[in-house]
């Protein structure tokens, strides 16, 4: 198989926060969406995050959680809830780890 063939554009997945907690804070399980595949622009922007720096931590974050049009959640003026930020982070590192 030639590498050229596993090179697609990246899709979006949902994703569901369905932690018993959360759903009875909520009311319900949440959905966002993450690409199966990151472009390089934000790959290399997660490789250098330094843990050090919320604001760049904070900019790689909004471009991984995503709406179903494929745009960022979070911008500049919203932000998530912190329960809701972490468990996103916790199903993006688990589908993207794979």
């Amino acid at each position: 198989m030639k590498l050229k063939d596993l090179a697609t554009k990246p899709q979006l997945i949902r994703v569901v926060i369905d932690d018993k907690e959360l759903v009875e804070t909520y009311g319900e399980e949440l959905e966002f969406f993450i690409n199966d595949r990151l472009p390089i622009a934000t790959y290399t922007k997660l490789a250098s995050v330094k843990t050090d720096n919320v604001g760049e931590l904070f900019d790689a974050l909004k471009d991984l959680i995503l709406d179903e049009d494929g745009k960022p959640v979070m911008d500049d003026e919203k932000i998530l809830p912190l329960d809701l930020l972490n468990a996103s982070v916790i199903k993006v590192t688990e589908r993207l780890g794979k």
